[in-house]
C-alpha cells in the first residue's frame, strides 16, 4: 500500500481543480491583459478564481488578491513593500520558527539593506514568547512578519493579537499562512493584518501559483516591474489555468475535514506511543493545526527511520521540504529547545482531507519495528537499554 503523509510539502491536486484549468490551456488560451475576444474570454475566469480566493481569507474586497507565483514570491513580495512603505523605520520583527521565505530575505535585507531584524524565541511547545514580542515593538519597527501556523510542528499563533499590537505601534503586519490556509479558518476583514501569503499547492490546487492578500489602503510597492497587470502591483502575463485552478481548490475547502483528520492524527499519536517507547509530540498539543504531527523518536536515527518508511511506500518527512537534503537539524526544533537525543528523531506526518484511517493503520503496523530496527543500531539507546536494566 502507498500511503502519502506528506502533505505539507505539497497536496495531490485535486481532479475538480484539474478539470477547472484545462479549457485555459487550449479553448480559452488567451492573454488577459488583451483587449480583442480572445482575451476578454479568460478575464471572468481570473475575477471568479479571484472571488474564491477573496472567500477563503474573508477578505473585503476583490482587488486585496493579488496573484503571484507562490508563498515565497508572496513573503518576499510584502517584506519588499513594507519596507517601502516605512522609510523612516528600519526594523523588523519575527519568530524564530519562521520558514526560510521569510529567514533568508530578512537576512539579506539585514545585510544589504542595514535592516535590524528582531526575532522573538518561542518556548518548549513552539509557543510564541508575548513578553519578549511586546519589548521589541517600537518606534522604528517597519514590519511584524509571523507565520499563521509552523510548518514543521503545526503550532498556530495568535496572529489577530500579535497584529493588533503591530498597528499599535505603528508597524504593518504581514503573515505567512501558507500552511493554514485551507486546514482553519481565515478572516482577515475583522483583523488587523495587513499582507498575508498562501500557496495553491498547500490546499490540493496546482503548484507555481499562490496570491498575497493587500489590505485596501496599504502602501505597496511591486516586487516585480514590467506590464501593469495585477493592478500594477505585479508584472508579468497572468497565469491563467494555474489562477483558475487555485480557484477552485479554494472552493473546496472542507472545513468538516478538519475534525476528522484532527481525529486521525490524535489516534495516529495516541498509538504510536503506546507501541513505541521513549516516544515525545512536539508542538502545542492545544492549539496547532488539525493535519500535523511532529514525533521524536528518542535515540533514534530519523533519517534511517524516513528511509525504511520509504521502502516500505510511506512518504513522510524529516521537517520542512524546502530545506531536504540538509544535514543540520530542524531551526524550529532547536528554538523550542528539544533534547539532542530527540531532534536527530524526529519525522513529521501530515495528513490531507484524503488520507484514510486504514493508511493509519498500516502505518502503525509498521512503524514500531522499523523504530525498533534502526534503534538496534543506535549507541545511545543501547547505553539507555543498560542503564534501564542496570
Amino acid at each position: 500500500m502507498q500511503v502519502y503523509l506528506d502533505n505539507n510539502a505539497t497536496t495531490r491536486t485535486s481532479a475538480e481543480a484539474v478539470a477547472a484549468m484545462l479549457p485555459y490551456f487550449t479553448e480559452h488560451f488567451g492573454n488577459a491583459a488583451s483587449s480583442h475576444g480572445f482575451g476578454a474570454a479568460v478575464s471572468p475566469a481570473l475575477r471568479a478564481a479571484r472571488r474564491q480566493v477573496q472567500s477563503l481569507l474573508g477578505a473585503a474586497f476583490e482587488q486585496e488578491i493579488m496573484f503571484c507565483s507562490g508563498g515565497t514570491e508572496a513573503n518576499n513580495s510584502a517584506i519588499h513593500a513594507a519596507l517601502a512603505a516605512q522609510p523612516g523605520r528600519d526594523e523588523i520583527i519575527t519568530s524564530a520558527v519562521e520558514h526560510p521565505a521569510i529567514m533568508r530575505p530578512l537576512a539579506w535585507a539585514q545585510k544589504t539593506r542595514g535592516i535590524t531584524v528582531r526575532y522573538v524565541p518561542v518556548d518548549a511547545q513552539g509557543r510564541l514568547d508575548m513578553a519578549a514580542y511586546r519589548a521589541a515593538l517600537g518606534a522604528r519597527t517597519a514590519l511584524v512578519s509571523f507565520m499563521w501556523a509552523n510548518n514543521e510542528t503545526g503550532t498556530i499563533f495568535p496572529v489577530s493579537e500579535l497584529a493588533a499590537m503591530a498597528h499599535a505601534a505603528g508597524a504593518l503586519f504581514h503573515t505567512d499562512a501558507v500552511q493554514a490556509a485551507g486546514k482553519i479558518r481565515l478572516d482577515v476583514k475583522d483583523t488587523h493584518i495587513d499582507l498575508l501569503s498562501i500557496s495553491a499547492h498547500k490546499l490540493h490546487g496546482p503548484k507555481g501559483i499562490g496570491a498575497l492578500y493587500i489590505r485596501k489602503g496599504t502602501k505597496f510597492q511591486p516586487l516585480l516591474l514590467g506590464g501593469g497587470q495585477e493592478r500594477g502591483r505585479r508584472a508579468g502575463t497572468e497565469n491563467v489555468p494555474a489562477i483558475v485552478g487555485f480557484g477552485a481548490a479554494a472552493a473546496q475547502v472542507e472545513t468538516g475535514a478538519w475534525s476528522r483528520m484532527a481525529m486521525l492524527r490524535d489516534v495516529f499519536e495516541s498509538r504510536c506511543r503506546a507501541a513505541i517507547p521513549a516516544t515525545r509530540v512536539n508542538g502545542d498539543i492545544a492549539s496547532r493545526l488539525p493535519n500535523t504531527s511532529n514525533i521524536s523518536f528518542e535515540d533514534a536515527d530519523g533519517e534511517a527511520i524516513l528511509h525504511h518508511l520509504a521502502a516500505a511506500g510511506i512518504a513522510a518527512s524529516l521537517g520542512s521540504a524546502c530545506s531536504s537534503g540538509s544535514m543540520e537539524p530542524s531551526h524550529v526544533l532547536l528554538a523550542m529547545g528539544v533534547p539532542l537525543n530527540a531532534l536527530h528523531g524526529a519525522l513529521r506526518f501530515s495528513l490531507s482531507r484524503e488520507t484514510a484511517a486504514v493508511e493509519i493503520d498500516h502505518l502503525l503496523a509498521l512503524l514500531p519495528g522499523i523504530v525498533a530496527r534502526v534503534r538496534a543500531q543506535s549507541p545511545l539507546w543501547a547505553e539507555r537499554q543498560s542503564l534501564n536494566f542496570a
